[in-house]
């Protein structure tokens, strides 16, 4: 019977009519013995022995003489070796798989020599340094432009382009400052602009004078067909945001506009 079995400690041995077990070793104890520290229970000693041997599980640092060690294991995605927090960083633990960017001061000495020796190769260009003119006349127009131009204002602000129309030499207005979007055909600028001015457009007609869109600096009658963007993009001849276009009125046949500075 449980009642008669003493105390499972050696040096105590008392018997207890109320004996407890312990669940942890089943063994049989005395009301002063009864928890697991009192009796020094086997699996206690187990538990901890397992806790302290998770405690000792660290990852050292890789990196040279680095002593660290961390209770987590933090991996370089390139080299894949563990480093502490400190090191963790290519450009800390030096990667093996690290490419290095070229000293900022290099690359710019680098691209100042390229930009000289290709002006010297080049001939002089006086056509670019009218073109730059006009890009930075274009540039301080625009902000006019935008104040009180006309046009679409369901568009998107970023594909608006902003021009001052020119209009043919018969309307007695000069011009008008119109915005467009930057993904119409020039065909579409040209209805448009047009419409906004109340022009006479017969383009569909047999025999009568096309409205043509024409580029303000060489007078050429621009392709209805290429979008707006491709001209603004254009290197050779762009059309300015800010800048300006001619509508005028021309034989079928006719692919130069001239006297363009008499409209501008």
């Amino acid at each position: 019977r449980s009642s008669d079995l003493g105390c499972g400690v050696e040096h105590c041995g008392q018997l207890d009519f109320l004996p407890f077990v312990c669940d942890g070793c089943s063994g049989v104890f005395c009301l002063q013995h009864r928890s697991r520290a009192s009796h020094g229970c086997c699996e206690v000693n187990s538990s901890n022995a397992s806790v302290k041997t998770e405690e000792h599980i660290s990852y050292p640092c890789t990196y040279k003489s680095c002593n660290v060690r961390d209770l987590m294991q933090m991996l370089c995605p390139s080299c894949d070796k563990h480093f502490c927090l400190g090191h963790r960083h290519q450009s800390d633990h030096e990667c093996e798989k690290l490419e290095l960017p070229q000293p900022r001061m290099v690359a710019t000495q680098q691209l100042v020599k390229e930009i000289i020796e290709s002006k010297k190769a080049a001939p002089p260009n006086k056509g670019r340094k009218g073109a730059k003119s006009n890009e930075t006349a274009a540039k301080v127009a625009l902000m006019k432009l935008k104040m009180h131009a006309t046009g679409n204002n369901s568009l998107p602000q970023p594909e608006r382009i902003y021009f001052q129309v020119f209009l043919p030499k018969e309307v007695k207005e000069k011009s008008r400052a119109m915005f467009f979007s930057s993904k119409w055909s020039l065909g579409k600028v040209l209805d448009f602009a047009a419409s906004s001015a109340n022009l006479k457009n017969e383009n569909n007609r047999l025999g009568a004078k096309k409205l043509r869109l024409c580029h303000p600096a060489s007078g050429k009658v621009l392709p209805v067909d290429h979008t707006l963007e491709t001209w603004i993009s254009n290197s050779d001849c762009p059309l300015y945001n800010g800048g300006n276009v001619i509508l005028e009125y021309l034989d079928n046949d006719c692919e130069l506009l001239e006297d363009v500075e008499t409209y501008l």
